[in-house]
């Protein structure tokens, strides 16, 4: 086979392929089984990339899984067609989403529908769990006999989606062969895909990158920070050319329009801070029967969110000290405040900062939540 990538400005258009899917003969599936036999009791894990073109035969997939099975090591296969019964007994199989839509028959975007669809070709092709490869909705974890784990692709720019899922399937292989359960083997998947789609060309990932990464990623567990400790973590940050957004509120009672301010501010920046009102502040600025959740339980809520990489609580009347101390590239406010009106513009705009006003999800605030709670 021979592939021809087409690339302009450092990333790639189009890639044509002239290759040939014709079956092995006889004599070479021979060797490949021999082949299989010999090295299976000393592997780790076993990798089956089915790419239809002829050298994974029915014979062979079964010789290997079987063989696998046997040594007692995990199998990871990238699927092709839409019949995976011939991976029966696989660990994992490893579609993306349109691979997935030709085994399901059906297709659908969101995780319930992705989760559905995983769920049917299981159930049919005897196969343990699936790692369905979502692009840039990164990937989900989906077994018969627990929920299924969607796991949000990291926020990077992309110049090259060239083997970014052998990328996923080699981390798979690596962690499980290492001990890792799923989840956490998926997680890393996923670190590494956001990794290589940032190179040029088929791209390998380094333990340093990935280590790096993984504590880049470890933020999500403890994503509550100090100012100090905050200015520390967006200085990092910024050595790894990440843009670095802020925006600010009490959320108190999250609804709609505090996720649709979260995914705006998101959009327009590698990482996001969000600074919180103290309970004293809110007070201050919303009287003294607010805030309905303390500061500790708002800011546990705003932790879970993927959107956020960071939390900070302020306790003065504007996030203006914060501002000035982390100096966003991005400062993110509602639409129905003026760029005059935003706290920190004119500061964040003197160094060539930007700034932005998020649309507004009509009909969401808190006060209007508390008051139909009151009415009724």
């Amino acid at each position: 086979a021979v592939k021809t990538r087409f690339i302009a400005g450092g990333q790639q258009l189009l890639r044509a392929d002239f290759e040939t899917s014709r079956p092995v003969g006889a004599k070479i599936e021979e060797r490949i089984v021999d082949e299989l036999e010999r090295l299976l009791p000393r592997a780790a894990a076993l990798v089956l990339s089915d790419y239809g073109k002829g050298v994974l035969t029915d014979h062979v997939i079964q010789v290997a899984i079987s063989g696998a099975r046997a040594a007692g090591i995990p199998v990871i296969v990238d699927p092709k067609g839409a019949d995976y019964a011939r991976y029966r007994g696989a660990t994992l199989v490893t579609p993306n989403l349109k691979e997935l839509a030709e085994a399901a028959g059906s297709s659908g975007a969101g995780d319930a529908k992705v989760e559905e669809a995983a769920r049917g070709v299981l159930a049919k092709s005897g196969i343990a769990a699936m790692v369905v490869t979502r692009g840039p909705e990164g990937l989900s974890v989906v077994k018969m006999d627990s929920p299924a784990v969607h796991v949000r692709a990291q926020a990077r720019e992309v110049f090259d989606v060239s083997g970014a899922g052998d990328t996923v399937v080699a981390t798979l292989a690596l962690s499980l062969a290492t001990g890792a359960d799923l989840p956490t083997a998926a997680r890393l998947a996923n670190l590494a895909a956001s990794i290589v789609v940032g190179k040029v060309g088929t791209a390998s990932v380094t333990s340093e990158e990935l280590r790096a990464a993984a504590d880049d990623e470890s933020r999500v567990h403890s994503k509550l920070k100090t100012t100090a400790a905050l200015v520390d973590l967006v200085e990092r940050w910024r050595r790894r050319n990440l843009r670095v957004g802020f925006t600010n509120g009490c959320f108190d009672l999250l609804h709609p329009g505090h996720l649709s301010l979260i995914r705006q501010a998101r959009s327009g920046c590698d990482r996001l801070v969000v600074g919180l009102n103290s309970d004293a502040s809110v007070r201050r600025l919303k009287g003294p029967t607010r805030p309905v959740s303390s500061e500790a339980a708002r800011a546990e809520i705003l932790s879970a969110i993927a959107d956020i990489d960071a939390v900070v609580i302020f306790d003065e009347d504007t996030p203006l000290r914060l501002i000035e101390a982390l100096r966003p590239d991005v400062l993110v406010k509602g639409a129905d405040y003026t760029i005059g009106q935003i706290v920190g513009a004119d500061f964040v705009l003197s160094y060539g900062g930007q700034v932005l006003r998020a649309a507004l999800e009509p009909g969401h605030s808190t006060t209007a939540v508390i008051a139909k709670m009151g009415s009724r």
